[in-house]
Formats: structure tokens, C-alpha cells, sequence
């Protein structure tokens, strides 16, 4: 019996592989900041009496907030600088559709290689 020899991928291919990933990486971490998408559901929640009993602080925290050096003036937007969670229904319905299309995709792609390779390997029996 034959021992199954894959194919081999030259220097070149292999560097642009590398260099495709190294990119796609770049992009999937950089392109949601750039567009404004990482944190955008962030927002301060003004407060009308900016005061330490307002802004929800015990005497304890307060004291430790100005040792700090802030006033409950200058902590204001700190404290109160909150994520907002919210679920976009459209987008995350687009999105489990996408990745459930890829695994599809990936499942039948792998078993059709799974496939050929042991057809090509156990054929002769």
C-alpha cells in the first residue's frame, strides 16, 4: 500500500499565507475601532446635583476618590461613564446566521477532502 504524500506548498505560498493572516488580523481588531464600533455603547449618564451621595459613593469612597485628587465634579464622568447593553436583534440574527453557514461550509469541505483522501489511500482494496 501506497503511503499518502500530501501535497507540498512552495516558500512563497507560505509567506503570503502568512501575510494574509498577519492582515486579516490587523483588520478584524482595527477595523471595529476605527469605524466606531468597540465601545459604542458607552455613554455618560449626567447627574443634575454632582455630589458623592449622588454619584453613589459611602464617605469611604468618597475619601479615597479625593485623596486621588477629584472632586465629585472631576469624578463625575468616571463614575458615571457606564456600557450600555444593548442587543441588536437584526445584526445578531444576521450574524448566527453567517457562522452557522460557515460551519456548514467547513463540515462539508472537510468531509469531502476526509473522503477523497481515504478513497485515494484504501481505493485499491
Amino acid at each position: 500500500m501506497a503511503r499518502y504524500i500530501p501535497p507540498e506548498q512552495n516558500k512563497a505560498g507560505q509567506i503570503l499565507d502568512i501575510a494574509v493572516v498577519v492582515v486579516a488580523i490587523f483588520v478584524a481588531l482595527w477595523l471595529p475601532l476605527k469605524l466606531g464600533l468597540a465601545g459604542a455603547a458607552k455613554s455618560i449618564d449626567p447627574l443634575d446635583a454632582k455630589t458623592w451621595d449622588a454619584l453613589g459613593q459611602n464617605a469611604t469612597m468618597a475619601s479615597i476618590w479625593e485623596k486621588l485628587g477629584y472632586t465629585p465634579e472631576t469624578a463625575h464622568d468616571i463614575i458615571q461613564n457606564r456600557f450600555h447593553y444593548i442587543i441588536d436583534w437584526p445584526t445578531l440574527i444576521i450574524m448566527a446566521i453567517v457562522l452557522i453557514a460557515y460551519f456548514v461550509f467547513l463540515f462539508r469541505a472537510s468531509d469531502k477532502e476526509y473522503r477523497e483522501v481515504i478513497n485515494e489511500k484504501f481505493d485499491k482494496k
